[in-house]
């Protein structure tokens, strides 16, 4: 942040993709790998436990797919790989609310 910029609106941004590619694709889609009930899930979650400063946001392709279901979170924009409900609570508990990285799910730019 540069002096002078106004005060972010979230603490977090979450970001997770939501493409979907046709019935088969070598690249398979988020999608298709359940995104979409992880985002809602992610979004319930996030609303229980008040996260007021937190987004959650569907996006569409983040092009890593065949990772997936994948998702990032910024300011710091650090990538997952997210499968399960037991997954988002682990991201939210760890990342979220306490500021430290689930390693197990981190995705890094040489993973695919």
């Amino acid at each position: 942040m540069n002096e002078g910029d106004p005060a972010a609106f979230y603490d977090a941004h979450v970001f997770v993709c939501m493409n979907e590619r046709p019935e088969g694709h070598e690249r398979g889609s988020c999608a298709r790998k359940g995104a979409v009930m992880l985002r809602n899930y992610f979004k319930a979650r996030v609303k229980e436990l008040g996260l007021e400063r937190t987004r959650i946001n569907q996006a569409g392709c983040l092009d890593r797919c065949e990772l997936g279901p994948t998702l990032v979170i910024y300011p710091e924009g650090i990538w997952y790989h997210c499968e399960t409900a037991e997954d988002v609570d682990e991201i939210i508990a760890e990342h979220l609310q306490h500021g430290r990285r689930v390693e197990r799910l981190m995705l890094r730019p040489e993973d695919g």
